[in-house]
């Protein structure tokens, strides 16, 4: 074999073989233990840095950005929900609609838009989100169309208004309303998998640091039976460090999921079970205006009434306004709860007497009861009902800010604070192994 080739191959090992010889002895090992040590420590304070910011992070986005969109989409399907409702009690009125729900109708159609814009800020790359996004953008300008026409027909007392009313609702309720319920639904699932990933605990890091720290406590041990010295205090600041990084860590991120999981149960949680409340409300609102607007040919629409009523009235298991009160953070949002299944279950008497009055031939006193401001009337017990709604909705959205964002404040100072317990970890390894390492020389 060429000499130049044996002695490349003894350069190639010649190192390996004097890692080997000094770790043979006492020094040398001591001296890999502590590069062993050292490395594992910044690797594990600099893992586990990026793991907590990374927590912090997805805690700042639910309170800062998904909580938003997932309002957003929430308030396009509310809104166009309620304009819907509005549109047919105004045209119920007959003539010129009253001041206040032309106001109303106008107020949800801005607020949707609004919303539509916002929530469309957040599509990005999922088709699915921009497919429901395209379909409120190009729909609802012929919805609002429809409704100008039937408002002017209307005004003017010509029958056809109906048919463009009827038209425009159906529109809503068969393109722009399960685009917007689709909507909602895609942001709600992005808002539960951030608040999963949140609450999810890093057992990785804990595992990495746990480690760290029966390595720490193994190699004091080791210089004890080697030196006869029972405390190495270089490695004894390294695992104090270690333990306290350990368990602020831990208690930390217990409390930060603990919050988190409040904020999901009486805040999200919550306000999913209203939405959905109130948007069957709004729709049977609408079924219950539209039925006498129909004049008889309206039956589908009281069918669906008696389907979604019973999801905000009765004593079923579907009764969304019980789901609510169960999840309530508070005696005050379970009263709120309480006061709208009572004002529920006033509406849906209200609602029987209407039919009464429509079926026995008293139009004027059915559409009298439906929108009057009468203290029985359904007018008055949707209003209330509605107004309890929106204030529980509110409630619910701050407990989730709150308890949100006390999930991140447990956080604050760990990021930091675990860099600066690494960094005096690694030098009191360094340290106290350099100390025993000058007693060989």
């Amino acid at each position: 074999m060429d000499v130049s080739v044996l002695t490349a191959e003894a350069t190639r090992v010649s190192p390996l073989r004097r890692v080997t010889r000094s770790a043979a002895t006492t020094p040398g090992r001591l001296s890999v233990i502590a590069v062993g040590l050292v490395v594992l420590t910044l690797f594990t304070g600099l893992f586990g840095g990026l793991t907590l910011q990374t927590k912090q992070d997805t805690l700042d986005e639910l309170v800062d950005h998904r909580e938003p969109l997932t309002a957003a989409a929430q308030l396009i399907y509310r809104s166009l929900s309620d304009a819907d409702a509005t549109a047919a009690s105004a045209f119920l009125s007959g003539g010129v609609e009253p001041a206040a729900l032309r106001t109303r109708y106008e107020y949800d159609i801005a607020q949707a838009g609004a919303a539509l814009g916002k929530a469309s800020s957040d599509v990005g790359d999922d088709s699915l989100a921009a497919e429901q996004v395209n379909v409120l953008s190009q729909q609802l300008p012929v919805y609002t169309g429809l409704i100008e026409t039937a408002r002017t027909n209307n005004r003017q007392g010509f029958p056809a208004g109906a048919a463009y009313l009827r038209e425009a609702s159906g529109l809503m309720r068969a393109k722009i309303l399960p685009a917007a319920e689709k909507l909602y639904e895609i942001d709600f699932d992005r808002l539960k998998a951030g608040q999963a990933e949140a609450r999810s605990f890093p057992w990785f890091t804990l595992l990495l640091t746990a480690g760290l720290l029966g390595a720490l406590i193994a190699t004091q041990l080791y210089l004890t039976r080697k030196t006869n010295r029972l405390i190495n205090v270089g490695l004894l600041v390294a695992s104090v460090a270690v333990g306290v990084a350990l368990v602020w860590g831990t208690v930390a991120l217990l409390v930060s999921s603990a919050q988190v999981a409040d904020g999901e149960r009486n805040g999200s949680d919550q306000v999913d079970v209203l939405v959905q409340a109130r948007i069957n409300s709004l729709k049977c609102r609408a079924d219950e205006t539209l039925t006498l607007v129909a004049r008889g040919d309206g039956p589908g629409y009281e069918k669906e009434w008696k389907e979604l009523a019973v999801t905000f009235s009765g004593d079923g298991d579907g009764n969304l306004l019980h789901q609510a009160q169960a999840l309530a953070s508070s005696p005050a949002l379970s009263g709120e709860v309480q006061q709208a299944v009572e004002n529920a279950d006033a509406w849906v008497a209200a609602h029987r007497k209407i039919r009464e009055l429509d079926d026995g031939g008293q139009y004027e006193g059915a559409v009298a009861m439906a929108i009057g401001g009468a203290p029985d009337s359904a007018a008055t017990a949707f209003g209330k009902l509605d107004k309890n709604m929106i204030t529980a909705l509110n409630a619910g959205r701050e407990e989730f800010f709150i308890q949100t964002k006390r999930g991140g404040q447990a956080l604050t100072g760990l990021v930091p604070g675990v860099a600066i317990l690494a960094l005096l970890a690694a030098a009191g390894v360094a340290l106290g192994i350099r100390e025993r390492l000058r007693e060989y020389r």
